[in-house]
């Protein structure tokens, strides 16, 4: 869904997974200061939004999710996952529960299938779920921010900030009271810093998450009953997933970033070499210069310096071998 707030001055608009929201507002490194300070807010009403109301919600999310959202207390964000029978990552969930009704927002574009899989599992269970996205935006504030804004659905707070459900007729008056306005890119730098996988980037058709340190915030050890768990205990209990994630600081020279995709090497094997894992996402930070996360082999040695997508760059630990 195309933002409106694509009018404001300075807007350039984001592409890929990102189209319908601002890339940045003409100045990146301005904007990320002023995330990293607490101010502003970043529009992400391209972002899927979904309702589960019904007395057995939570209980049987439980069922479907990765989490352990049984008895989850209102007000409480959490993150999720669902897993193919396989345990490969299908989607990513991020959410809340308000007491009535538990409000998910997923990637662009994929609150469809998610649906179409939660309904086909409903069963006798007293469920209701809804596509809200035409109704409800996302708008992220960050961890520090001060605003207090009114008439928001939901609130998803985390450490890294406030997840808003904001009735989509009131993000242009929600712009001009808590401005300013900060792009997407600036919100993917921070994330890049903090590790932080996202679906669609940092995944493909065989990612499990205990690639991407996706154990830590989105998965629950000590539950079952849920599609893709016995992959997650068996990995879990050999401790060898076949693939890691990194954190790449890049020669800062070059003009241009590695794309989602571009291939990883040794560096001592040259752009010739054997390919050992792809570039995920890549970003300017104000602070680190250009960095970006990779999927890599799990056996790469940790001290090796990389090219990713022929761009020199050293690697540190996200998932231990």
């Amino acid at each position: 869904m195309k933002s409106p707030l694509l009018s404001l001055p300075s807007a350039v608009p984001a592409e890929g997974p990102d189209e319908g929201v601002a890339a940045h507002y003409g100045d990146l490194f301005r904007e990320q200061r002023a995330l990293a300070s607490g101010t502003g807010f970043v529009d992400l009403s391209h972002r899927g939004v979904v309702k589960v109301t019904g007395d057995d919600r939570l209980a049987w999310l439980h069922l479907l999710l990765t989490q352990h959202v049984s008895h989850l207390p209102a007000g409480q964000a959490t993150e999720a996952l669902v897993l193919s029978a396989h345990g490969h990552i299908e989607h990513a969930l991020y959410l809340v529960d308000d007491g009535s009704t538990t409000w998910v927002h997923v990637e662009p574009g994929t609150q469809e299938e998610l649906i179409a899989y939660l309904e086909s599992m409903k069963f006798f269970y007293r469920v209701e779920v809804a596509d809200a996205t035409g109704e409800y935006a996302v708008v992220h504030l960050p961890a520090g921010s001060i605003a207090e804004p009114s008439g928001v659905a939901a609130v998803r707070e985390t450490a890294y900030g406030r997840d808003l459900f904001l009735p989509r007729g009131e993000l242009e008056a929600f712009a001009q009271a808590n401005g300013p306005a900060v792009g997407v890119w600036a919100l993917e730098a921070l994330r890049v810093e903090a590790h932080r996988p996202r679906l669609g980037m940092e995944t493909d058709h065989r990612t499990i998450p205990h690639e991407l340190g996706w154990l830590e915030s989105a998965v629950h050890l000590e539950k079952g009953c849920y599609r893709g768990q016995e992959t997650v205990a068996r990995v879990h209990n050999l401790g060898k997933p076949p693939r890691r994630l990194v954190f790449l600081h890049l020669d800062g020279t070059e003009v241009s970033l590695p794309t989602h995709g571009a291939p990883v090497r040794l560096a001592s094997d040259g752009e010739d070499g054997r390919q050992i894992g792809f570039v995920t996402s890549s970003a300017r930070h104000w602070e680190l210069g250009p960095v970006a996360l990779a999927l890599v082999k799990r056996n790469t040695p940790v001290d090796a310096p990389l090219l990713a997508g022929g761009v020199a760059a050293a690697q540190e630990v996200v998932v231990p071998q």
